[in-house]
């Protein structure tokens, strides 16, 4: 399996396991293939991040991402809210659009991460930001994939 099929592979078992509303909500026609998938995510580099505060309310801000294959690698400031969150509660939500109104893209992707250290980062990703203010990195592993798109070419 390419490392482009895996994504669209993920999308496939999340949405056989997904109940009627999130089925409708993301129909096989609006669905972006391993292709489309895989060109979307790497010509884009910011997302909206959302983990969960100690107290259970949602905190989302915007981060930069990095993809190889099925990780995504965020970089953060050491101290930030999202770490003191991963810390705990290690689920995390990636949101990754471009558009408006009938013409939009959507890919969610939801799984467990890992704070890890800047030395322990494969060169490729640290190579991709300045590391003069990146103090720790997130590893987000997909396990569930959705997409959406509509009237737009990806």
């Amino acid at each position: 399996m390419s490392r482009m099929q895996d994504l669209a592979e993920i999308q496939s078992r999340t949405l056989a396991r997904a109940n009627e509303a999130t089925s409708h909500s993301y129909p096989p026609e609006r669905r972006l293939d391993a292709a489309a998938l895989t060109r979307f995510l790497d010509r884009r580099t910011f997302a909206v991040i959302a983990t969960t505060r100690a107290n259970g309310r949602p905190h989302a801000t915007m981060s930069s991402y990095v993809r190889r294959g099925t990780t995504f690698w965020l970089p953060t400031l050491s101290g930030s809210v999202r770490e003191r969150n991963i810390q705990r509660q290690s689920s995390v939500s990636l949101v990754i659009a471009e558009g408006d109104g009938n013409e939009h893209v959507v890919v969610i992707i939801e799984g467990p991460a890992e704070i890890v250290a800047p030395a322990d980062v494969p060169a490729d990703v640290a190579a991709t930001t300045s590391t003069n203010w990146v103090a720790v990195w997130f590893r987000l592993e997909a396990e569930r994939v959705l997409s959406y798109a509509e009237g737009v070419e990806v």
